[in-house]
């Protein structure tokens, strides 16, 4: 039996709650039994610790042997006791990542990390950028790769969103200092192209070439995929205009941020740091731009014909339907049971 162990989230707003659930109801359809309790949504800390625990609790006394569990890492504390009651009853398990806590937070140290995903018999890494690095990093257990993070709504996408220019390039998520100071000065080489952010922390009377932007404060990624207008989605973090810096850049290089899979269910094609682990998926399924710099963009954009813009549009939308259906974790689910029933 096929199984998971479903917690309480305090909310889906957040990219990495909205993955976790999407990935819980992907298995649901599956036919995955879940060993937990039921899906919660308390924002009370106190609740929140002790739904969470229950079905933590809970869990051993659910799995047999043979059974194969599907954990969604971090689970935090309860990570390793999961995995070794798992395998006290005879089952196995998967570990799906959807963040790493050496890597950028710097939470625990590479070691203390990977001796805590050994107990898992099988990882579906984000992408083959990030298997490198845990193979690196010492895991020696099978690796199966995710490649994007599937994205269910049923929302449909803004069909008003064709070519034009000047094109507008749409960026969203938290826009604090902090992670994307490069906005404030984005603007200043923002030629041949308008930009359209989205989210709350944009101060845009400080921001150079302010007149480039238009704000449209936060939207609910539901409502945004029926709404948002523009030509092209921005994936992008740091300081910087010429790379994506600091720990938020580096996390990049191997990470697949959930605004990726947002903005192909939006309908827009995307533009990406040419180092991300990203940019393989981008270039390899014709859904977007890659660049070494955002000071590359204003020519790259105005030499866009309206028949290349056309064939990224149809390849965002083969896409956007595989993301709709949970295709990609659908994928990787059965890969990596496959790898371990066959051990």
């Amino acid at each position: 039996m096929f199984c998971y162990l479903s917690r309480n989230y305090k909310d889906t707003t957040g990219a990495g709650n909205k993955a976790k659930t999407d990935i819980e109801k992907t298995m649901e359809g599956m036919g995955y039994r879940n060993v937990g309790l039921p899906r919660s949504y308390h924002a009370n800390a106190l609740a929140h610790f002790t739904m969470t625990l229950l079905g933590v609790l809970k869990s051993p006394f659910c799995i047999g042997k043979g059974d194969v569990l599907v954990l969604q890492y971090p689970l935090k504390k309860y990570y390793t006791f999961v995995c070794n009651m798992a395998h006290a009853r005879g089952a196995k398990v998967v570990t799906v990542i959807h963040d790493l806590g050496a890597f950028r937070r710097k939470a625990l140290t590479v070691e203390q990390e990977m001796r805590r995903l050994a107990h898992s018999d099988c990882i579906i890494a984000h992408n083959d950028s990030m298997k490198r690095y845990l193979e690196q990093a010492g895991y020696a257990k099978p690796i199966v790769t995710l490649k994007i993070f599937d994205y269910l709504s049923d929302s449909r996408p803004n069909e008003g969103n064709t070519h034009r220019k000047p094109f507008t390039v749409v960026y969203a998520g938290g826009l604090n200092r902090r992670k994307n100071a490069f906005i404030y000065d984005w603007g200043e080489c923002a030629g041949s192209y308008g930009i359209r952010v989205y989210g709350n922390g944009f101060e845009p009377s400080e921001a150079k070439c302010a007149d480039k932007f238009k704000v449209m404060g936060f939207v609910k990624s539901d409502e945004l995929i029926a709404t948002a207008e523009g030509d092209f989605g921005l994936v992008w973090d740091g300081a910087s205009l010429d790379a994506c810096t600091g720990n938020w850049g580096e996390y990049l290089k191997i990470n697949a941020p959930h605004k990726t899979s947002l903005y192909l269910r939006c309908g827009l094609p995307i533009i990406i740091w040419d180092k991300a682990a990203m940019a393989p998926f981008v270039r390899d399924n014709g859904v977007g731009l890659c660049v070494g710099s955002l000071r590359q963009l204003d020519k790259l954009l105005a030499d866009i014909t309206p028949e290349e813009y056309s064939r990224m549009k149809e390849n965002v939308t083969r896409v956007s339907l595989r993301l709709s259906q949970g295709q990609y974790i659908r994928e990787a689910l059965a890969e990596a049971a496959s790898m371990i029933m066959g051990e």
